[in-house]
């Protein structure tokens, strides 16, 4: 026999005798011989796994797998050694527990030493003295993680999991080696109940990080409704830290339909929005994120009215941080959407109010898109219109529609194009000088920004003293005219159509449009028989000759 060179040998050696004792004695057992039988075929499939390890040179992980194994071989042997006799000393029921339970041990040895061998740590060993890439050095250190993570027990995972921490805080690219590796889908199950508190929230705050990286989302898809399972069950009886991570991993999930439903049909709108009225500020925050990604689709806005959500949204509006107040306005403004009595309801809880007050106080204008695509959602009830303006809403529109950020313009236009409804709104509209900066919105590059100036333009220009206004801007007829070109497909004609029908009562107008060559674009919109096209294209022909033949 070759004796042991080193400690880790002598382990080897020493795990190989037990097993071949082990074997001798159940050829001598009387007792459950059916189960010592089975027990026999477990261990030659160790026997194999451990003849594969001989190929490689030990590391930590195999030696202390070893040294467990030996213990167990160990207490089989004893085991083995009493059912030599059909009297049991112990007696039959305790004799079989004992039995079970080291049957049961072998079986977790060979599901670990499986996971070793595939994992291909075993491999890395062999080339871990050699000189290597920082890339490579961390793809071998998340592979023997993961591999710890599966193998250790319940009480020893505490120290790869604050290992494997610091490993993916480090850097982005850590993260994508790490999930490369196979990390997610062990940390779920690393959630199940029978983990502990600190594990879990270890475990969490793992897979939050994991979810903050675009690259990774697509495994937190693959888990699914496990993972959103693991989680609201966090978010029932974490710690405050537990449920700050996993609304975070929430918010990411979140953005599928599918998870959004879910979420609602296992109670986690409750939880959420008892995070939002006694969690951390910072938990709140998140909180609100995840909700405000749920009340975006409509399937799941009743679930919302049965918790009585306004009220806290409408709280942490006003209350909460910067990051929580603008998700608790956004998910005001996806409830109320396409939903009338909804924008009523909330406008008499105070939401005009909440909204001013958030608007106000916010210092980054890139937060106000929120802002002014709630107020635009509410102005198209027309009950609230007056509302609105006698808030001065409207001197807030004007300041941001000048602003350097293409959403909070948008929305600031389609707000416009809603509040016009009526001859009152539209005169103060042209007053307060809103028609420049939407002629200079036409010659933008954002088709979807072009379209909500010339939306709001085409009310503008119904009250008939903006259109003087407009005739002073030098770009103003070039611009729309140029919306009728048929290539450009993402507009809607008849708003550029609607603006020049208002503007052709004048010579001097009709000659501009003439000569920025309306009436070529107009014949082929009149060929596609486009609504508005022939008219203005015989009211702008025919009006030329008119003025020609008025004038003496």
């Amino acid at each position: 026999m070759k004796l042991p060179e080193n400690e880790d040998d002598a382990v080897e050696a020493e795990t190989l005798q037990a097993l071949e004792s082990l074997l001798d004695s159940i050829h001598n057992t009387q007792s459950f011989k059916g189960k010592w039988s089975l027990m026999e075929t477990k261990l030659f499939d160790l026997k194999t796994q451990l003849s594969e390890l001989s190929h490689f040179p030990p590391n930590s992980l195999s030696v202390d797998l070893l040294r467990s194994l030996s213990r167990t071989l160990s207490d089989a042997l004893s085991i083995s050694l009493t059912c030599h006799s059909p009297n049991l000393p112990g007696g039959k029921l305790k004799t079989q527990n004992e039995v079970d339970s080291v049957s049961a041990k072998l079986d977790n040895h060979i599901r670990d030493w499986e996971v070793l061998i595939k994992s291909g740590v075993l491999h890395d060993g062999v080339v871990s003295s050699l000189s290597v890439s920082k890339r490579e050095t961390v793809r071998i250190e998340a592979r023997n993680l993961v591999t710890l993570l599966q193998i250790c027990s319940v009480d020893s995972r505490t120290l790869p999991l604050d290992s494997l921490l610091r490993l993916i805080e480090e850097d982005d690219k850590n993260v994508l080696i790490a999930v490369a590796q196979g990390v997610f889908p062990v940390l779920v199950r690393l959630l199940d109940s029978g983990s502990s508190a600190e594990i879990r929230e270890k475990t969490v705050t793992a897979i939050a990080r994991i979810s903050t990286i675009d690259s990774s989302k697509h495994v937190l898809m693959a888990e699914g409704l496990l993972l959103l399972h693991y989680l609201i069950l966090v978010l029932e009886s974490g710690s405050g830290l537990a449920k700050e991570k996993a609304c975070i991993t929430l918010q990411a999930l979140t953005l599928s339909k599918e998870n959004a439903r879910a979420i609602c049909s296992r109670g986690g709108i409750s939880s959420l929005l008892e995070i939002c009225q006694s969690g951390t500020p910072s938990s709140q925050a998140f909180a609100a994120g995840v909700l405000r990604n749920i009340t975006i689709f409509s399937d799941c806005r009743d679930d919302f009215i049965e918790e009585h959500a306004i009220s806290v949204f409408l709280t942490l509006a006003s209350s909460g941080t910067a990051l929580a107040q603008e998700h608790s306005i956004a998910c005001l403004s996806n409830l109320v959407r396409e939903d009338d009595d909804m924008k009523l309801l909330i406008a008499r809880k105070g939401g005009i109010n909440s909204l001013k007050s958030f608007w106000d106080s916010t210092p980054v204008v890139r937060s106000l898109e929120v802002a002014v695509e709630f107020l635009s959602n509410l102005a198209s009830d027309q009950r609230l219109v007056e509302l609105i303006t006698t808030n001065d809403f409207l001197n807030r529109l004007m300041v941001v529609l000048n602003c350097g950020v293409l959403g909070v313009r948008i929305h600031a236009a389609e707000a416009i194009y809603k509040l016009g409804y009526n001859t009152k709104t539209r005169k103060q509209l042209g007053e307060l000088g809103f028609i420049p900066p939407l002629i200079r919105m036409l010659d933008g590059k954002a088709m979807e920004e072009i379209e909500a100036a010339a939306k709001a333009l085409s009310t503008i220009l119904i009250y008939t003293e903006n259109r003087r206004i407009y005739r002073k801007e030098p770009k103003g007829i070039v611009n729309v005219v140029h919306l009728l070109d048929p290539s450009i497909k993402s507009i809607d004609k008849k708003y550029p159509i609607s603006i020049l029908m208002s503007l052709t009562h004048l010579k001097k107008c009709r000659k501009q449009m003439v000569n920025s060559g309306a009436l070529l674009q107009l014949q082929k919109l009149v060929t596609m028989e486009v609504e508005g096209a022939k008219k203005l294209q015989e009211t702008i022909d025919g009006g030329k000759l008119w003025g020609v033949f008025k004038r003496t």
